[in-house]
């Protein structure tokens, strides 16, 4: 195999561009050099290398303006000093200290940072890919002219996050510059057992998409043909895909090696080094000179080594309770708008329509995302109206693709905007399952992000629609810390809490039952106000039972005890599973002595079971009979009318709750 010439075409690149591109290239060569040899002393755990990659990172960022947002990869070092980062900040981030980015709560470039426009991966590679798409339809929605960068390998173009992203962009035609480094081998698994396809550039043709081939070991032709693009994308907004053929000349990290690289392969890419060969090229040109060469080394050597021992010196993090558990929900200052006294005797439905479209008058910033939500209202016409009040920019259909959407939403919250994603039924989360409890949740508790997203889940049985649009998944997302639970039962808690919701810069997951929609009415305040989480709803008191309860469960519950007035009970409904009003619980289970926790979903594994522990914990010598709990059997949830019945235990509640107190 005989190595190919790199050709430089150094038009319109005067020395001093030339040089800027040379020292950029070489620093996270140098770098990397070193962190090889710290990894063989047990200074540094792990190392990720990208020698033999430089260029695309380094051509991509130069090409940038400093304010357009860069989305790296783990090989992407040269991101991050292009950026001019701070070399002793990452050093530290390395080592999981407070100088790094993540507190030590996250390793590598595992980071993002607003200060430097930069968004690191986390290690499930797709996610990355939609939330470029969300900042990139902010820069559309602000006009600010801006193009957005988002890298992923070769074999992270296998995943359905790729596919769904790309489609996305090319539909809403969004600013995204998605950079394949495509070095032959997912981690051991050559290109050829990846993908049947000759290039990766060709994948674009199918979501109508512009796309190039460059070379990734050539400096200018990255630098120059990326500035055009990004020039003209900034003009003419689109998507364009660029694959950038390159190699990795180590392991996928140190401990893998490379022996499962043909020595043929290897020979010929080192023959096509992205640094040697544009360092010859300078001396050859008589840009630089040997003991030019030299000197910019010895600095850059320097530097690594002056930041490195201020990493090293620094005192590692010691641990600190009460800041690691502040840190997984950013800060919110809920506050209280006035229930003013014009009411309307509204359903559910309404109550949750009313809530999402005051709330769009209320924050301009705010973007709804769904299927069929725009010309057609939603499956349940919850925003009909909407798109000729708000217009289609900010309320959008989507293709059937809940990851991406879920991840642009993150995107659109890193660009500083809000956003409601509508699941057409909460069964669907299933397929965006990875970026809510993966990117959302551990946003802010990784590197100080807002995830400001809310997802509204309806849900529910009772209405014979069968396993997959029945569900009640809300012990999916209670156990998730970083997520905050919504689950009203009334029309007026519902758009309070949805309110409140839309301005809590957490993510949220926001159940509603359909089969509440169009059942349950009430009198609601006409005008926005808010309801405050964690704060749950006595609905009823009296001494002989604490009966705890959420959703549809709630209704259950009051029939129950409507039907046996003689049973005086305090009757719970929590409104938000978290937060979590223990207080409320604890007070009650301490003057009743008797405690039965009702929900819809199945009995194992839903949050019943975590009430129960807290209460036997908290509560023990106050209990005069053990907990109870009531909840579907264990089976998913069936379609039949008779079968969904003996499923869901709106039956067996009051036989549980009679026999309870009778104990």
């Amino acid at each position: 195999m005989i190595p190919e010439t790199i050709i430089y075409n150094t038009e319109n690149l005067n020395s001093e561009a030339l040089i800027l591109l040379y020292k950029n290239i070489l620093k996270p060569r140098l770098i990397e050099e070193k962190m090889l040899i710290l990894l063989r002393q047990g200074k540094i755990s792990k190392w990720f290398s990208g020698i033999g990659q430089e260029a695309i990172a380094v051509g991509v960022t130069l090409a940038l303006l400093n304010d357009e947002y860069i989305l790296p990869m783990h090989r992407n070092l040269g991101v991050f000093t292009t950026r001019n980062i701070p070399l002793y900040r990452l050093f530290s981030q390395w080592q999981g200290k407070a100088n790094g980015f993540t507190n030590g709560r996250d390793r590598s470039f595992h980071f993002g940072t607003q200060e430097y426009k930069i968004v690191g991966m986390i290690s499930h590679l797709g996610p990355q890919l939609g939330v470029a798409n969300g900042i990139a339809l902010a820069s559309k929605l602000k006009n600010l002219k801006q193009v957005t960068a988002v890298f992923t390998g070769e074999g992270g173009t296998s995943e359905g996050d790729f596919h769904e992203a790309l489609n996305v962009a090319s539909v809403w035609q969004l600013p995204v510059l998605f950079c394949i480094e495509n070095n032959g081998y997912g981690l051991s698994t050559p290109t050829s057992e990846q993908f049947r396809c000759e290039h990766l550039a060709d994948k674009a043709i199918g979501y109508g998409m512009e796309s190039h081939i460059i070379d990734g070991n050539n400096i200018i032709d990255i630098y120059t043909k990326v500035s055009e693009f990004a020039e003209d994308m900034r003009k003419n907004p689109r998507p364009i895909l660029l694959e950038f053929k390159t190699f990795r000349m180590r392991g996928h990290e140190e401990a893998s090696g490379t022996k499962y690289v043909p020595k043929s392969l290897m020979d010929f890419w080192v023959a096509k080094d992205p640094v040697m060969n544009f360092q010859s090229f300078l001396k050859e040109e008589g840009i630089l000179t040997e003991s030019d060469i030299v000197l910019i080394k010895e600095q850059m050597v320097s530097e690594i080594n002056e930041h490195l021992e201020i990493a090293f010196k620094e005192e590692p993090i010691k641990p600190d309770l009460e800041k690691e558990l502040k840190d997984v929900y950013a800060p919110f200052k809920y506050i209280e708008v006035e229930i003013g006294n014009e009411t309307q005797d509204i359903r559910f439905i309404d109550a949750i329509s009313q809530g999402l479209r005051q709330s769009m008058e209320q924050h301009a910033d705010l973007v709804i995302m769904g299927q069929d939500i725009a010309e057609y209202g939603g499956v349940f016409k919850i925003t009909e109206g909407f798109l000729e009040q708000f217009g289609k920019d900010r309320v959008r259909n989507t293709p059937i693709c809940e990851s991406t959407i879920i991840e642009a939403g993150m995107g659109l919250s890193i660009a500083d905007m809000k956003s409601v994603v509508e699941m057409q039924f909460s069964d669907f989360i299933s397929s965006g399952f990875n970026p809510v409890v993966n990117y959302l949740a551990k946003s802010y508790y990784r590197w100080g992000q807002l995830a400001n997203v809310v997802i509204r889940m309806p849900c529910g049985g009772g209405v014979g629609a069968g396993p997959f649009h029945s569900q009640t998944n809300e012990a999916w997302f209670t156990k998730t810390p970083g997520l905050k639970v919504v689950y009203p039962a009334f029309p007026y808690d519902a758009k309070g809490l949805l309110a409140t919701a839309i301005n809590d810069p957490n993510p949220v997951l926001f159940f509603e039952h359909k089969g509440l929609y169009r059942t349950i009415k009430q009198d609601v305040p006409t005008n926005y106000y808010t309801l405050p989480f964690g704060k749950a709803a006595i609905l009823r008191e009296g001494k002989a039972i604490s009966v705890i309860t959420y959703g549809a469960a709630v209704h259950w519950a009051l029939e129950a005890l409507d039907d046996n007035p003689d049973i005086l009970a305090d009757v719970i409904d929590l409104r938000t599973l978290q937060p979590l009003d223990k207080e409320a619980i604890f007070t009650s289970v301490k003057k009743t002595g008797k405690a039965i926790i009702s929900h819809e979903d199945t009995l194992f594994g839903g949050i019943a079971s975590d009430i129960s522990a807290m209460i036997m914990e908290n509560c023990f010598e106050y209990l005069d009979a053990p907990v109870k709990r009531v909840a579907s059997i264990e089976t998913p949830i069936p379609f039949a009318t008779q079968l969904e019945k003996q499923y869901l235990p709106k039956d067996r509640f009051e036989e549980a709750l009679k026999l309870l107190l009778t104990y």
